[in-house]
């Protein structure tokens, strides 16, 4: 998984859990700063939350799953809305705690030590929206395990707002051309890609729109999806950042004038999926 993305929980074996908490542990410091001073990072944390407070009633509740170091839940907390936010990472609840006992967040911040596919087994809610932010579901091999919570957690037309990486990075595809063929196709593996998380090792899969749409399953139907870095570099390419800051500027403008439609809406290094629940 790529230097933006959350953490989460693997659904295999106990040793990847093992490694998805101490990975993103170590991570945690890291991903504030990066959020902080990293352009593309900080475009794409601005749209994507536009697009949940968009969903949202006035004071509204969120669930937010694999919410890494809790800037997302701060943000929303600080906005009036009430978080209830998970994770399993040490580190990354440790660094949440923190922004909870901020006082602009005004006691609108709860949290606990949970992983996605065990969120069924909250004693809280229903809520007004799910939100899982930049990846955390590429830490499961399959979604549904997941997903199939959305609709006992969510109130009658409650909204789910899901950022996750596709398979079609054309960033990344475009690195063949320079020779590093196992990134130009470590997407399309079936049994996913490894990772270096904070020196761990963690298994990441790669979900399309489509996929994830069947695992949400027919009591949802989607409202939205858009893509994040078709034109603009992902994060991770931090040397293009750093030479081209006006580039930049463009191409996340590009992004966001064409990141809703199709097929461009399928692609890049995350897409965003917001559903609906209808039954």
């Amino acid at each position: 998984m790529n230097g933006s993305a959350n953490a989460s929980m693997s659904s295999s074996s106990p040793t990847d859990l093992e490694a998805i908490k101490s990975g993103f542990s170590a991570m945690a410091s890291e991903y504030d700063a990066l959020a902080e001073s990293h352009p593309v990072v900080a475009w794409m944390r601005a749209q994507i939350r536009k697009m949940v407070e968009q969903e949202l009633p006035e004071s509204g509740s969120i669930l937010e799953i694999n919410c890494g170091s809790g800037l997302d839940a701060a943000f929303f907390a600080a906005k009036g809305y009430r978080v209830h936010a998970t994770d399993v990472a040490p580190g990354m609840l440790d660094s949440l705690a923190e922004k909870a006992r901020q006082p602009e967040v005004g006691g609108r911040i709860t949290f606990e030590n949970l992983s996605n596919t065990e969120i069924g087994a909250l004693d809280q809610g229903p809520y007004d929206l799910v939100f899982s932010n930049l990846g955390g579901l590429n830490c499961v091999s399959d979604p549904g395990s997941v997903t199939r919570h959305f609709s006992q957690l969510l109130k009658p037309g409650g909204k789910a707002v899901l950022v996750v990486m596709p398979p079609l990075c054309p960033w990344e595809m475009l690195q063949a051309f320079r020779g590093e063929i196992r990134t130009a196709f470590r997407r399309f593996s079936r049994g996913g890609a490894e990772a270096n998380i904070g020196g761990s090792k963690v298994r990441t899969w790669y979900h399309g729109p489509g996929k994830l749409e069947a695992a949400i399953g027919s009591d949802f139907e989607t409202v939205a999806l858009r893509s994040f870095c078709v034109f603009a570099p992902p994060p991770y390419f931090k040397g293009f950042a750093k030479r081209h800051p006006g580039k930049i500027r463009t191409l996340t403008s590009l992004d966001d004038r064409f990141g809703s439609t199709w097929p461009i809406n399928r692609l890049g290094d995350f897409y965003a999926l917001v559903s609906r629940r209808v039954v």
